[in-house]
């Protein structure tokens, strides 16, 4: 049998791994950067407490994409996990975990690890978590906050 394929994103970002664990619970700033592919517009709902909810829905030229899960784990600022569903991952629980890692110059190296994906979705959200890193990037060494 073999090991299910798992989804990797690393990232340095020159922010520190606070404001970068703030970004992901943080409804108005999430919304700013997760933008993958041809999202135009997204709307992030979170409860920020383990056992907490989501809902995230990202509006394309095809209409909108409803993601939602559960906060499974909340360590500030070093890691995040939470449930992922939508229909990309034919309705069915993954999980996707973020860990921070300070480092010397007091920036952030991001490992954002996605398990459980449906094979046929696993180069889509490939991309799709690094095009949102990226977003992520460019908005956290900004200084930018929302609202």
């Amino acid at each position: 049998m073999t090991e299910p394929r798992v989804v990797i994103v690393r990232r340095s970002i020159a922010a520190p791994r606070e404001r970068v664990f703030d970004a992901w619970l943080d409804p108005a700033t999430l919304a700013r950067f997760m933008l993958p592919g041809d999202v135009t517009h997204t709307t992030a709902e979170v409860d920020a407490r383990v056992g907490g909810r989501f809902r995230i829905v990202m509006t394309h030229g095809r209409g909108g994409a409803e993601h939602w899960g559960e906060y499974l784990v909340i360590d500030p600022p070093a890691r995040l996990s939470f449930t992922w569903i939508s229909a990309s991952t034919d309705l069915q629980s993954t999980t996707v975990t973020i860990e921070l890692h300070e480092r010397d110059d007091g920036g952030t190296d991001l490992v954002l690890s996605h398990r459980g994906l449906p094979d046929r979705t696993f180069g889509s959200h490939e991309g799709g978590w690094g095009s949102i890193v990226a977003k992520l990037d460019v908005l956290a060494t900004s200084g930018g906050r929302a609202g």
